[in-house]
């Protein structure tokens, strides 16, 4: 994404996404509420790595990145980012990567001279976790955005199984879940529905529509983990098609 490209713009939103997280976060610029705090600090959960990776290779140490990480989501908490975002709304992954542009461009030209340490951490953070991922995920590119948006699309994917791998466990059907989730990735190996039936005590039809529940049910937690860091169903339809290009590689 080009530096010149960080514009928020009008959508025409629907209403219908004014209940979202990052709708939330808007209404409540002026006047904070628990809720938008909350709404707020889960955003920022969901982005902390894909911002640390971008922070980090744009040049700066392991000790650096971690401290500018968390001092941008202090300050993003703090809603001192919020006050400069447009009206008009938009996606939040985007002003997210647009507000640390500006954040590391003035930090560059301060030079690093003040030390962060002793701040307040509002963001859970595990430096060395996301150093070690860092490592795996910088090998694949050396643009940082690239490596920002392949950072989130991670972040959906695993949070996604997680969540429907909690669901199945709830309803008591966690063998079901581990012997079909292999079908969620498209390559089941060498199993057909037949074998896994067998195992299952199941017909090879019931396993196929078993099969489809799952990957509906997988489609749809995705869609509402999007549909939250968004605030109309065009700005919900740009970011699937962005998910799908960098799946995609």
């Amino acid at each position: 994404m080009a530096e010149d490209s960080c514009h928020e713009t009008s959508s025409g939103a629907n209403r219908q996404f004014t209940t979202t997280h990052w709708s939330v976060v808007l209404a409540a610029r002026e006047e904070p509420s628990s809720q938008a705090q909350a709404a707020l600090e889960q955003l920022c959960r969901t982005y902390w790595y894909p911002l640390y990776a971008y922070v980090r290779s744009s040049g700066y140490s392991v000790v650096d990145a971690e401290d500018l990480t968390q001092e941008f989501f202090s300050r993003l908490i703090d809603r001192r980012y919020l006050r400069a975002v447009q009206p008009a709304r938009g996606r939040f992954r985007w002003f997210l990567l647009c507000a640390v542009k500006r954040f590391l461009l003035k930090e560059r030209r301060r030079n690093l001279t003040v030390k962060r340490g002793g701040r307040v951490r509002h963001v859970p953070f595990d430096g060395e976790k996301a150093e070690q991922r860092y490592r795996l995920d910088a090998a694949d590119t050396s643009s940082p955005d690239l490596l920002f948006d392949r950072a989130w699309v991670t972040h959906l994917i695993e949070t996604t199984y997680e969540r429907l791998e909690e669901e199945y466990t709830v309803e008591g059907k966690r063998t079901l879940f581990e012997r079909l989730g292999r079908f969620l990735s498209g390559d089941p190996g060498e199993l057909t529905y037949a074998e896994v039936g067998a195992g299952l005590q199941m017909t090879e039809g019931a396993v196929k529509v078993a099969v489809h529940r799952l990957r509906r049910r997988y489609r749809d937690l995705l869609l509402e983990q999007v549909a939250e860091t968004v605030h109309s169903p065009a700005d919900l339809e740009e970011e699937l098609r962005t998910l799908q290009a960098v799946f995609r590689g």
